[in-house]
């Protein structure tokens, strides 16, 4: 697999505009047809799921580029215009995740709804988009592993990676195919989906996260890795319990 794409697609007076931002938008375009189209499982209005794309998607990028600077403050020097220009790159996709959680769990509140349903009919969407999105990493050349002799492998300046973007888009489309699935024909308590997108997420991101270069760093651990088992960890757990004492749909 070999990288020969510009990475920007056309520019508007003067502007730049890259396929990164194409595909990130494409994915997150499907990801709200998806919830949209979940939303009568639980009884939800299809433009509530756009109303709360309004709030969670500009929060989201914003939590993302926070979570980033964060683990590379000493990339930035107290730079605060390079912090906030995203244009550089830099957005952390479990910073995103866990912003648009905080974001649903205010928004059902305020729009009395029950946050689990509200969860459970995003996280396919969710994982949806990011399937989608990480091929704007194999177009940028970034987010790729170390070399590797790997028969699937992308090809960098006469060098082959492992394709880290592409083992993490197929395994969170297999995540999303199984969700959707679960969510129509075998969940029979509220937040189970949630619950096994995360621990299914997690499970694909910390071992794609082992072979990636660009890894945000923590006392000498790969902050991903550590989220990722987190998240499997307590998710399994909660899931255990949900099974036995949950609120049934």
């Amino acid at each position: 697999m070999k990288v020969n794409i510009s990475r920007v697609a056309f520019s508007i007076f003067g502007i730049d505009i890259m396929w990164y931002a194409i595909i990130i938008c494409f994915g997150i375009f499907m990801g709200m047809l998806v919830a949209s189209e979940n939303s009568h499982l639980r009884k939800i209005k299809k433009d509530t799921v756009s109303d709360l794309l309004l709030y969670a998607l500009p929060l989201s990028v914003i939590g993302a580029r926070i979570y980033y600077v964060i683990f590379e403050w000493k990339s930035y020097k107290g730079n605060f215009l390079s912090m906030i220009n995203i244009r550089e790159g830099g957005l952390a996709i479990y910073g995103a995740v866990i912003t648009a959680i905080i974001v649903v769990f205010f928004f059902s509140k305020y729009k009395k709804i029950d946050c689990r349903d509200l969860l459970d009919i995003c996280a396919p969407g969710l994982i949806l988009g990011q399937a989608i999105g990480r091929w704007g990493n194999f177009i940028n050349q970034e987010a790729h592993g170390y070399e590797t002799t790997f028969p699937i492998s992308v090809l960098i300046d006469g060098k082959r990676y492992h394709a880290t973007f592409l083992y993490e888009s197929v395994g969170n489309f297999l995540i999303f195919l199984f969700l959707m699935k679960y969510i129509r024909k075998y969940q029979k308590k509220k937040g189970q989906v949630v619950l096994l997108y995360a621990i299914l997420y997690g499970i694909v991101r910390f071992f794609v996260e082992g072979l990636r270069t660009d890894s945000l760093m923590f006392l000498g651990f790969r902050v991903s890795q550590i989220l990722s088992l987190v998240a499997v960890i307590v998710g399994s757990i909660i899931f255990v319990i949900n099974r036995k004492y949950g609120k049934s749909i």
